[in-house]
C-alpha cells in the first residue's frame, strides 16, 4: 500500500511530509548547557524558521504558551523534568506545523500540566490510557498494524460493560478464577477475596458485571478478543499501540 500525508506520498516526497511535522520523541535532551530559549531558537532554524525578527517572535510566544518564559534563561541542567518535556512541546510547536505527533506526551508532567497539554494536541501515540478519555472525541486501536476498533471513547466503555466483572469470594475459588481471567485489582479482607477482573467472553459465575469499566478496562477486555492478543496479554495487556483525534 502507500500513506499520504497532506496529500504528500510518504516515501517519494518525504521531505515535504516532513515540512507538514512538528514531533516530540518520548525522550527529549536538549543540550544541557544551553538556555531554554538558546535551545527552542536552534529547533526552530532547524525546523526551517530563517527569518531572525519571526523567529524571535514565535519563541517568545512559544515559551509563553508553555508556561516557561520565566525561565527563558536558565540553562536546561537546571530546568526540572516537566520543564524540559514542555521545551519539548514547544519545539515542536514553534514553527506552527498543521501536524502534531507527540510519543508519551505527558510522561513526567504534573495534572496542571497535563491538562494544559492536553489543550494543543493533534494526533497522540500513548500507552498512558487516561490521558484518553478526557482528551479525545475519537480513539483508534492497533492491533498487528490493523485498525481494530475506531470510535468515541465511550463507545469503547459501552461494549466492555458485559465483560468487566467483580467478585468477592474465598482465597481457594480466587485463586483459580486468577488463573482463568486477567485480574485488574485484588484486595484481601481476612479470607475473603475482592477481584476485579476481565473477562474475554462470559464473566465467571457468581461475579457481577461492573456497569461503569474504567477506559483502561474497556480496552484490556477489547484486546482479549483479539486472536493475535490473547497470547501476548497474558504478560502485558498495554502493549498495543493507540492513537487518537483528540477534540
Amino acid at each position: 500500500g502507500s500513506v499520504q500525508v497532506g496529500g504528500y506520498d510518504t516515501v517519494t516526497e518525504r521531505f515535504k511530509v516532513r515540512s507538514l511535522l512538528g514531533y516530540l520523541p518520548q525522550d527529549f535532551g536538549g543540550w544541557r548547557l544551553h538556555r531554554v530559549e538558546e535551545v527552542l531558537d536552534t529547533l526552530a532554524q532547524l525546523s526551517g524558521l530563517h527569518n531572525k525578527r519571526f523567529r524571535k517572535q514565535r519563541v517568545t510566544a512559544v515559551l509563553e504558551e508553555v508556561g516557561l518564559s520565566s525561565v527563558r534563561d536558565r540553562k536546561l541542567k537546571k530546568l526540572s523534568g516537566g520543564m524540559v518535556r514542555r521545551l519539548g512541546v514547544a519545539q515542536a510547536l514553534v514553527h506552527e506545523p498543521p501536524i502534531l505527533i507527540v510519543d508519551e506526551p505527558t510522561v513526567g508532567l504534573d495534572p496542571e500540566e497535563r491538562i494544559r497539554f492536553r489543550q494543543v494536541m493533534v494526533l497522540l501515540s500513548t500507552h498512558i490510557v487516561g490521558d484518553l478519555g478526557a482528551a479525545c472525541r475519537e480513539i483508534a486501536l492497533l492491533d498487528h498494524g490493523r485498525i481494530s476498533f475506531k470510535g468515541q471513547p465511550k463507545e469503547l466503555v459501552a461494549a466492555a460493560r458485559d465483560r468487566v466483572f467483580e467478585m468477592e469470594t474465598g482465597l481457594e475459588t480466587a485463586e483459580n478464577i486468577e488463573l482463568n481471567y486477567e485480574i485488574v485489582s485484588r484486595r484481601t479482607s481476612g479470607d475473603q477475596v475482592l477481584l476485579r477482573g476481565i473477562a474475554p467472553e462470559v464473566i465467571p459465575e457468581g461475579s457481577r458485571p461492573v456497569q461503569e469499566p474504567t477506559l483502561e478496562e474497556a480496552y484490556m477486555a477489547f484486546m482479549a478478543q483479539s486472536p493475535h492478543s490473547l497470547d501476548a496479554a497474558q504478560n502485558n495487556r498495554t502493549e498495543e499501540t493507540l492513537t487518537v483525534e483528540p477534540s
